[in-house]
């Protein structure tokens, strides 16, 4: 056998997801698995029999065309127009992906060259740095520190290099729960201007804000040439496992975006395209609704964990709250968290595995709360312990 090493140098020091051994860990102990973020009911009826009348239908069980299919690309434009008022050419500005990971892999694969710079909001999803790895590039983090969580927006100008290539901002923010103020997203964009930055954007939770409004970055003015925006629909319509994410972006970004797509899954969900252009229509009643279901767990949740001792930070955005264990004695996430499922039942995530230096989020732990409400009920219960 060859001596050459087997995984990639940049890619030294990913090994399984925390959510994989997390969610491994509620298995074993049978506890609330509270770390990984999908829910624990499925979304609307009339979006999962749109999937299986496809099926049936023979819709989708070839390989879809590489862009995607027609009708969910041109339901993205309709969803774009009618929530932002956005314009954008299904057949040339659109690009269907499995999910908003293989979205963010092909973005850096295709825009960034070795020794580019990239900054991103710390702490940041674990696919952004394995994805900046796997381009060859360096990624500067923009710490987002407890309570707020707000980016220090001279701290940003003063990570600005002449090796800066990109900036990958996520708003509504996993695992903090921040979302980017009108004024932030404002200045943001007037620094990628001066800059000549490029901006990936990844707006997954757009649709979970409780507190502010989401702008996406991409309407800001000169920002539409240089921003990829990238969504899913797996958070808004509680179809995780269907993987169908997308991008718009200009003609030429979207291009060179799928250049790289298309060498990691080609195409992917093909029937399940149909049902995702389908849910993209539903009348504004259920985004609404959706929203406001989230708000009262995410407040059900966070009461919670605040009478369990926990130091709360109640999100703005998504449905992951992050607390902070020290009123509770504890000093380290990650033990705390590999030692809860023995103490009360529930499984969380520490954020430290988030930041580049573990220590500046060494006793902050994130709980999700996209579960029934009996679930949550039952997880603040088992919590209580730890205060008695």
């Amino acid at each position: 056998m060859s001596d050459r090493p087997l995984l990639n140098r940049n890619l030294r020091g990913f090994g399984s997801t925390i959510f994989a051994e997390m969610s491994a860990l509620a298995v074993k102990t049978g506890a609330i698995n509270l770390g990984q973020g999908f829910p624990d009911t499925d979304g609307p009826e009339s979006v999962r029999e749109a999937a299986v009348k496809a099926l049936r239908d023979g819709r989708g069980n070839q390989y879809p065309p590489g862009p995607g299919v027609p009708e969910l690309r041109t339901a993205i434009t309709e969803h774009q127009q009618r929530f932002y008022g956005l314009t954008f050419d299904p057949d040339t500005e659109v690009l269907v992906t499995a999910g908003a990971t293989e979205a963010i892999a092909a973005s850096m694969l295709a825009l960034l060259e070795p020794g580019d710079e990239v900054i991103a909001f710390e702490p940041f999803y674990d696919s952004y740095a394995a994805s900046i790895a796997m381009a060859g590039a360096t990624r500067v983090p923009l710490t987002l520190r407890a309570p707020g969580f707000r980016p220090d927006l001279d701290a940003l100008r003063d990570a600005i290099t002449p090796r800066t290539r990109l900036l990958l901002l996520n708003s509504p923010h996993n695992p903090t729960g921040m979302v980017l103020t009108r004024d932030e997203v404002t200045a943001i964009a007037a620094l990628a201007v001066e800059h000549d930055l490029l901006v990936v954007t990844d707006e997954v939770y757009e649709h979970v804000v409780f507190d502010g409004e989401h702008v996406p970055l991409i309407s800001l003015p000169g920002m539409r040439d240089r921003t990829v925006s990238i969504s899913s629909s797996g958070k808004t319509f509680s179809f995780t496992g269907w993987k169908v994410g997308w991008v718009t972006a200009s003609a030429s970004l979207v291009a060179a975006v799928r250049t790289a797509k298309q060498y990691l899954t080609y195409v992917s969900a093909g029937p399940f395209q149909y049902a995702v252009a389908e849910a993209l229509r539903l009348p504004g009643s259920y985004f609404a609704e959706f929203r406001d279901d989230l708000r009262g767990k995410r407040d059900l949740l966070a009461d919670g964990l605040a009478a369990a001792g926990f130091e709360v930070h109640r999100p703005q955005g998504t449905y992951f709250v992050t607390t902070d264990i020290t009123p509770l004695g504890e000093k380290d996430g990650p033990a705390f968290c590999l030692r809860l499922p023995e103490r009360c039942g529930v499984v969380a995530v520490p954020n430290a595995v988030f930041y580049d230096d573990p220590d500046a989020g060494r006793t902050l732990v994130r709980f999700a709360f996209c579960k029934r409400h009996d679930v949550l009920e039952e997880a603040a219960a088992r919590l209580r312990r730890l205060a008695d």
